[in-house]
């Protein structure tokens, strides 16, 4: 990965993944867009509500790694970008031949990841508000699922899974990506608790985005279900 190095938070980014430089835009003011978010009821205020969309996360662009290395075998599949914030995984899918259907919790994140494709010339993906508690396609529709750090609490554990179980096809796949959070343990558990088999198919370290002498390693997880064939 080729990037700027910022020491602040800037309404654009650039960087180098997959060979192509990517544009990618997002709030402009985020201090604005926090204190919008704080002085909404309580209510809706949630966890979730909060606007980690407007970060470009190392997991994103490990697994838009993974993805062209895969190019082969999401090219012309069903895909779904689970959570797909800022779009670059969602937008390397769609460059790279997949039919993508990109869903976030967040409008705003939507927004602007359809503006990015604009940015990049790149096809765009369909783009849809979605809660995954509240899947809104057909049970099966789906052959590959991505999602890059997706969970950060034990308690998304359960409904993720039950979304993985409605949304993928009986031979599909999907791949999270993640940065070795603790949360994931549970996840990995539960996953064998509920059929499904899940195998580590990919590590990279990532530069970080801002100026800090640490990298972040990214491991990339590849489930199906117990005794399925895959699709490729």
């Amino acid at each position: 990965m080729d990037s700027e190095k910022f020491s602040a938070y800037t309404p654009h980014i650039n960087i180098t993944v997959c060979g192509k430089q990517w544009h990618l835009e997002r709030a402009h003011n985020l201090e604005e867009l926090w204190d919008a978010m704080s002085s909404a009821p309580d209510d809706d205020f949630e966890d979730e509500r909060l606007p980690y969309w407007t970060e470009l996360w190392p997991a994103s662009v490990a697994l838009c790694q993974w993805l062209h290395e895969q190019r082969q075998h999401i090219a012309g599949k069903r895909c779904l970008d689970l959570g797909c914030g800022l779009g670059l995984s969602a937008l390397v899918g769609q460059w790279l031949g997949a039919r993508v259907l990109a869903m976030d919790y967040e409008q705003d994140a939507l927004t602007f990841a359809a503006l990015n494709a604009q940015h990049n010339a790149v096809p765009s993906p369909l783009w849809t508000v979605m809660d995954w508690r509240q899947p809104a396609l057909a049970a099966g529709s789906i052959d590959v699922l991505w999602g890059g750090d997706i969970m950060y609490e034990t308690r998304f554990v359960a409904p993720v899974l039950s979304f993985l179980e409605h949304s993928l096809a009986p031979q599909g796949r999907a791949w999270v990506a993640e940065p070795g959070r603790r949360v994931y343990d549970a996840f990995r558990t539960a996953l064998h608790q509920r059929g499904w088999d899940g195998k580590r198919v990919f590590t990279r370290t990532v530069e970080p985005l801002y100026a800090q002498p640490v990298p972040v390693t990214v491991h990339v997880w590849e489930l199906t279900r117990r005794a399925s064939r895959p699709i490729f």
